[in-house]
């Protein structure tokens, strides 16, 4: 499971000597208040370590280059308590290769309107010291958080929740190692391709190809006293069809399926790996595509994309990382099928097997089903539906020296009636805006037809990882008009062949 508590965010102030040591103390000590707080507050999932008052160019450049170099810092948070001259700040920023969170805040939530005085004005400079800085990472163009308002709001700590989330998410992404068994898109598919060296120079992720045999041994090598103790985690975690309990006509089956488990399980750690596809054009050795399996790594925080889609096992771990601790979920998912009842228009979601069971507010059932794709025995899987409320899906698609991050808001439902025959885990959806103008503009963008879904990853924490790892952010919403993302399509492809 993900810890993000294993990783912190610095707390930056600026000052000057120009204020004297006195001045430099209550800086000093209204910055710990303010981290202290951050840290034990509960609203973020990351430490929140204060650093020493930064009053000159040498110390600023020297944290920053400190930051770069902590493998437990995932970005810096900065914050101008009095007036801190930009300047200084030029060469330290100019290097910073983490994530950057300006806080806009001061120590006092209100003025002592009775007794204010030019003390306390000289000593709470934020509004204008602030600004300073701001100019500056203007200038320099820094990709930057903005968040404004006083350090105890509830507002103020859900952005730098989901800021230091976004933040986790590239550092995650920075040191990802993605394996692909059988090394391979499906044939003739052209969205989960892509450059994998561009993806490993601009998002750190080293996509590695694995011939099945190499796993068909690793599972070979699992003990039958390994199996026995997965099984009893089924039965005391799942719903077991009759066919799959104990005596069952497939339990041999379900012993193959958590052979396959732990099998794999055992080769991504082995293997540093944090995500992974499957093809089923690919199944050499192995007795039956990989559902449960993969169902269940993605519990843990794999990323997982199915026909060897890279991109989405990627985006999803991200997106594992983004949600930890959060309820909702995130899943691997592919749009299958619509409801086309005038009105009352629907996406199912789902896929042969792999969904993941996060998304579900229910006990899933543990089944057994024909496969007619793949040629091999009957695979168990998971089968549940997910649960309902806002959601979003989110693809990556290689756009030919760039890569665009598509992400669509959802609103899940019940599925109007039971669907008693269908054998696979599901969600229901309406997409926002509107069924028509959703589809068009998912087309019109290029998005794929695999996604990560999530009922716990926002809009903004999506955004806000694109913006810090320099990827194309298309947003479609309730907000969405089809003009302006023509328009906005047709402004970025100009940029980007500009900027060639």
């Amino acid at each position: 499971m993900i810890d993000l508590k294993t990783q912190e965010v610095w707390f930056l102030t600026g000052s000057q000597h120009l204020y004297g040591n006195e001045a430099l103390a209550k800086v000093a000590a209204n910055s710990r208040q303010i981290a202290e707080y951050l840290d034990s507050c509960g609203k973020l999932p990351v430490r929140v370590v204060c650093k020493p008052t930064l009053t000159d160019a040498e110390a600023i450049q020297n944290v920053c280059l400190e930051a770069n170099n902590s493998p437990n810092c995932v970005g810096v948070i900065t914050w101008m308590h009095t007036f801190s001259p930009s300047k200084m700040w030029v060469a330290g920023l100019s290097r910073l290769q983490k994530p950057l969170a300006h806080l806009h805040t001061q120590t006092e939530r209100e003025l002592p309107w009775d007794k204010i005085d030019m003390e306390f004005m000289n000593l709470n400079q934020s509004a204008h010291g602030d600004r300073e800085f701001g100019f500056i990472g203007a200038r320099l163009r820094l990709e930057r958080k903005i968040i404004v308002g006083y350090w105890k709001d509830e507002d103020v700590l859900a952005k730098l929740d989901g800021w230091a989330r976004s933040a986790c998410g590239l550092a995650e992404s920075r040191r990802m190692k993605i394996v692909r068994f059988g090394g391979m898109n499906m044939r003739e598919v052209a969205v989960t391709g892509g450059d994998r060296l561009e993806a490993q120079i601009q998002l750190g992720w080293s996509v590695n190809g694995h011939a099945v045999g190499d796993l068909v041994g690793r599972i070979a090598d699992v003990s039958d006293a390994e199996v026995d103790a997965q099984l009893s985690v089924y039965e005391d975690s799942y719903t077991l069809v009759p066919a799959l309990r104990k005596g069952g006509e497939r339990r041999s089956g379900l012993r193959d399926a958590a052979r396959q488990e732990i099998g794999m399980r055992g080769f991504l750690r082995e293997g540093g790996f944090s995500a992974f596809t499957t093809t089923f054009e690919d199944l050499h050795g192995l007795k039956q595509l990989p559902g449960l399996a993969c169902q269940r790594l993605m519990t843990e925080g794999y990323g997982f994309g199915a026909e060897g889609d890279w991109k989405t096992a990627a985006l999803l771990r991200v997106m594992k990382v983004m949600s930890a601790g959060r309820p909702g979920g995130a899943s691997f998912m592919e749009d299958y099928t619509y409801h086309l009842a005038k009105g009352r228009e629907l996406v199912l979601g789902a896929h042969m097997l792999e969904v993941c069971p996060s998304i579900s507010d229910s006990k899933p059932s543990l089944e057994v089903h024909p496969l007619d794709i793949g040629g091999k025995a009957p695979p168990c899987r998971l089968v549940f539906a997910a649960g309902t409320g806002p959601a979003l899906n989110a693809t990556l698609v290689d756009m030919g020296g760039r890569m665009r991050m598509i992400v669509n808001e959802l609103e899940v439902v019940k599925a109007e009636s039971p669907m008693p025959n269908l054998p696979v885990a599901h969600a229901v959806w309406k997409p926002l805006p509107d069924f028509k103008s959703s589809c068009e503009a998912w087309i019109l963008a290029g998005g794929a037809h695999h996604a990560g879904f999530s009922r716990a990853v926002s809009v903004s924490q999506l955004q806000d990882f694109a913006a810090m790892a320099g990827l194309e952010f298309i947003h479609i919403g309730p907000g969405t008009s089809l003009t302006a993302l023509k328009n906005e399509l047709r402004w970025n492809d100009l940029a980007y062949r500009l900027a060639r």
